[in-house]
């Protein structure tokens, strides 16, 4: 958010001033300090006032994590598990053999997954820096995720269980929307389950989900856009059937009122 922040004032001021990125979350370390993105949120919706301005450096020091409280650090976790599901088996399986280590955060897992992450950003948006086509793959899990958050409150549930939720969401979605497997789909939800990720809780309506969605800044002609995956590496960026949205959402809203089970998705 800080950086977020900073970036935004950085790119209005003056038509412009440089900034500096010095991430000390994993999140920020991962995600959100690389790629030139820059905003705040508004009362109608995650992000929707912002600018592209990218930082003239980037300096993330993993030492700066060993302090970070434990929802930050799934938040940050939570983005990792989505560069890895896009973009290969090896990282999806490095990420699997290494969730141990990367929940007792031990030091030099943590910078491989760094690494790993933001590597991987760092050439999606050297390849799309606004967002044309390929980098929005980095939507993943989010098209969900900022429904919740929005709906929630902002600063109300954290961002990577958000995103969490928004992983699950759209693994189940990718079954029905695209032929995905039904194992797939249980492997990400088991990494998140691996990596101490918790699940959303509250109180949440399924037609305010739905509004949040048609009003996200991917949404196109009030039509939710979802990145959907069939295989680590493999993914597209589509519109979805309402009444196979729909139907989710009413499952995932019963799932938090106590009716239904991980064991009803068939994972």
């Amino acid at each position: 958010m800080v950086g977020d922040l900073a970036g935004f004032v950085a790119a209005s001021f003056l038509r412009g001033v440089d900034f500096v990125q010095l991430p000390t979350t994993l999140l920020a370390q991962v995600d959100s300090s690389v790629g030139g993105k820059t905003g705040v949120d508004l009362r109608a919706g995650k992000n929707l006032a912002g600018a592209f301005k990218q930082p003239r450096v980037v300096l993330a020091d993993t030492d700066t994590l060993g302090t970070l409280p434990e929802s930050e650090w799934q938040s940050g976790l939570a983005e990792v598990v989505k560069v890895a599901v896009l973009e290969s088996e090896e990282f999806l399986g490095w990420m699997e053999t290494s969730a141990v280590r990367l929940v007792q955060r031990e030091p030099d897992t943590v910078a491989d997954a760094v690494r790993r992450a933001v590597g991987f950003k760092a050439r999606i948006v050297t390849a799309d820096e606004r967002e044309a086509d390929l980098r929005e793959c980095l939507n993943y899990g989010h098209t969900f995720g900022h429904a919740l958050e929005k709906v929630a409150g902002y600063g109300t549930l954290p961002h990577g269980v958000a995103v969490a939720e928004g992983i699950r969401f759209a693994s189940l979605l990718a079954v029905e929307a695209i032929g995905a497997s039904t194992a797939f789909a249980g492997r990400q939800h088991r990494l998140l389950d691996l990596l101490g990720i918790p699940r959303a809780t509250g109180d949440f309506e399924a037609r305010d989900l739905r509004a949040a969605m048609s009003s996200d800044k991917k949404a196109r002609d009030g039509t939710p856009r979802f990145v959907l995956a069939d295989g680590p590496g493999s993914w597209r960026v589509a519109p979805v059937p309402d009444a196979l949205v729909d139907r989710h959402i009413e499952a995932f809203v019963a799932r938090l009122a106590g009716i239904g089970s991980r064991d009803e998705e068939g994972l």
